[in-house]
């Protein structure tokens, strides 16, 4: 399908941010791509229930993140009238977090004067291959993309940016999320994965 995109030029780092599930997300990259500073913060709240609470999620995004976006600025030298532009996940996700991370960015959109991206989170996981550090010079297009996110488990041929060919799909959970349900029922804790992981070495 296509997609709208912004297509003004941007003239400074971007600040991006990411509160799609249960991970708060903060990173500047410069204008080419390359990431001058970011830091991850994976929720620890929802351990007591054996997988991600949404309305907990939203919360906990509520209070990590101005900390976190202050913090990584400082990092990466950058003052907030610098930057080019402010990009922040936008769906599909848990609408909670979406509207915590895009209401935040839109605030410093609107207090500097910034242009406000609002990121597929899909179409950011299918461009992630031509950041500048994984693959020189970035993949090629077109290329043939694997991705696998809950409820979006696809097969997908990347042609350029904003136009894609999905060749296969199903809606199955994410495989994180099927870890921890498998965790949950045999007793092992949460996050699901890296129990599950130690329990098939042995």
């Amino acid at each position: 399908g296509k997609m709208t995109h912004y297509t003004a030029e941007l003239t400074g780092p971007v600040l991006g941010i990411e509160t799609s599930c249960d991970e708060t997300v903060c990173a500047v990259l410069a204008s080419d791509g390359t990431i001058l500073a970011q830091e991850l913060l994976s929720q620890s709240e929802h351990a007591r229930y054996g997988g991600v609470v949404p309305e907990i999620a939203a919360r906990a995004h509520l209070q990590h993140l101005p900390p976190m976006a202050a913090r990584v600025m400082g990092e990466a030298g950058c003052g907030w009238d610098a930057l080019g532009g402010i990009a922040a996940t936008s769906g599909p996700g848990l609408i909670g977090g979406l509207i915590v991370g895009s209401g935040f960015a839109k605030g410093i959109s609107l207090a500097h004067g910034l242009p406000f991206v609002a990121v597929n989170h899909l179409e950011a996981h299918a461009l992630t291959a031509r950041l500048p550090g994984l693959v020189e010079g970035g993949a090629a297009f077109p290329y043939l993309l694997l991705l696998v996110s809950g409820g979006h488990c696809e097969c997908v041929s990347v042609l350029s940016v904003g136009r894609y060919i999905r060749l296969g799909h199903t809606i199955d959970d994410a495989v994180g999320e099927a870890f921890d349900k498998v965790a949950k029922i045999l007793g092992l804790g949460w996050p699901g994965g890296p129990a599950l992981e130690a329990l098939a070495r042995d």
